[in-house]
């Protein structure tokens, strides 16, 4: 019995350039300074990798309804709508900053250094951190969402194709940044107070610029 497979050459190419661009910006949008990375760097500063690393599932779990608010009903996120997430999530990025500097004010004055919450308590704070944060409805309207949208129309194995190959890159490159982070030889008791006071300045600064950029 011969098998005849229904895909040209140029489907093939299509779908390799999907999978390329797809790869490539879900490492830039994994290892780029952001809300996710400060607390992800904070938690592994309080709490280890072990406790943190399932907090790289976090965009897998937002960007769902995030994907289908954008393709459903915003299509292109609006100016409104981009400031008053600026605003919600400067007021929850401030909330944490406030908290890793009491963390790093606790471990400084000689507090134990145990794990001070649940891995899925991590989880659903940092899903709460990339909900509040513009770039995923930025990038699902301006790059995934009419990136996925032209490949469904030439094929739907494409757009799944580049879907899943963003979400296994962005994934994978989270996992590998936590578990380096708190695998490294530098992660002693007086670097995981320098990440806890970073990470609480970044936070902080992430939130001024928010809730700045949200007024203008």
């Amino acid at each position: 019995m011969i098998v005849r497979w229904n895909c040209s050459p140029l489907l093939g190419y299509l779908m390799l350039e999907y999978i390329i661009i797809a790869g490539g910006f879900a490492f830039a949008a994994a290892i780029q300074p952001g809300p996710l990375q400060a607390f992800l760097i904070s938690r592994v500063a309080a709490d280890g990798w072990r406790r943190t690393l399932p907090a790289a599932f976090a965009p897998l779990i937002s960007d769902g309804p995030i994907a289908i608010l954008v393709l459903v009903f915003l299509h292109n996120v609006t100016s409104g709508f981009e400031s008053f997430l600026k605003a919600m999530g400067g007021i929850i990025f401030l909330y944490f900053a406030a908290k890793m500097f009491f963390e790093w004010r606790r471990v400084r004055l000689g507090a134990t250094t145990t794990a001070t919450q649940s891995a899925p308590r991590t989880l659903m704070q940092a899903v709460v951190v990339n909900l509040l944060n513009p770039g995923p409805y930025l990038g699902w309207s301006l790059i995934l969402g009419p990136l996925m949208l032209e490949a469904w129309a030439e094929n739907p194995s494409h757009a799944i194709a580049l879907v899943v190959t963003f979400y296994l890159v962005m994934l994978f490159s989270l996992a590998l940044f936590i578990v380096l982070l708190g695998t490294t030889s530098f992660l002693g008791s007086r670097g995981r107070q320098y990440l806890l006071l970073i990470s609480s300045c970044l936070l902080a600064a992430i939130a001024v610029y928010s809730l700045w950029s949200s007024l203008i």
